[in-house]
């Protein structure tokens, strides 16, 4: 009987081994959104997506707007310039698992697990946030990060956005 379940167990290993995929790491942003002393403050729109060195979009994974008042929050999501051209007017919004509202100020965490990016190649990748606000401004923060192994990048932005990083953990 022993050695039917040391069997079984081996089989399962094996099989398990088989069916994980060869790199599973999640991917955390953390973004900070900065606490501005103006007279009539708004809460930024914020896209956050993966682009290829060479600037070309591989995915996007978060976009804050305003919900509340839809077909209004659509109408501004082109303001995120870049992030609009790269890929953001083909998506169709409210995109399940990506859009949500606005923030307000503080740090804010993106968390995307593994299998959310198993079709990601390892490699070289930067991500990208950006943001813009009625009556302010417009601001897009690159960090730089590889896809493959445990690693960690940081920027900062210098005014609609704070501190930004991405943590790939193994």
């Amino acid at each position: 009987m022993r050695k039917l379940t040391l069997a079984v167990t081996a089989a399962t290993a094996a099989t398990g081994a088989v069916a994980a995929p060869a790199f599973a790491a999640d991917l955390n942003v953390s973004i900070e959104i900065p606490r501005l002393s103006v007279a009539a403050y708004h809460r930024p729109y914020v896209a956050v997506w993966i682009e290829r060195p060479d600037n070309t979009a591989v995915r996007t994974l978060a976009v804050w707007y305003e919900v509340s008042n839809t077909a209004e929050g659509k109408d501004w999501l082109k303001d995120m310039r870049t992030w609009w051209r790269r890929g953001g007017r083909a998506m169709t919004m409210p995109a399940d698992g990506i859009s949500s509202a606005t923030k307000a100020p503080g740090r804010h965490t993106v968390s995307v697990p593994a299998a959310r990016l198993r079709s990601l190649p390892a490699g070289d990748y930067v991500m990208v946030v950006e943001a813009a606000r009625e009556l302010g401004g417009r601001e897009a923060v690159r960090v730089p990060f590889r896809w493959g192994a445990a690693n960690t990048g940081r920027a900062a932005g210098s005014n609609e956005l704070g501190a930004v990083s991405v943590t790939v953990t193994r």
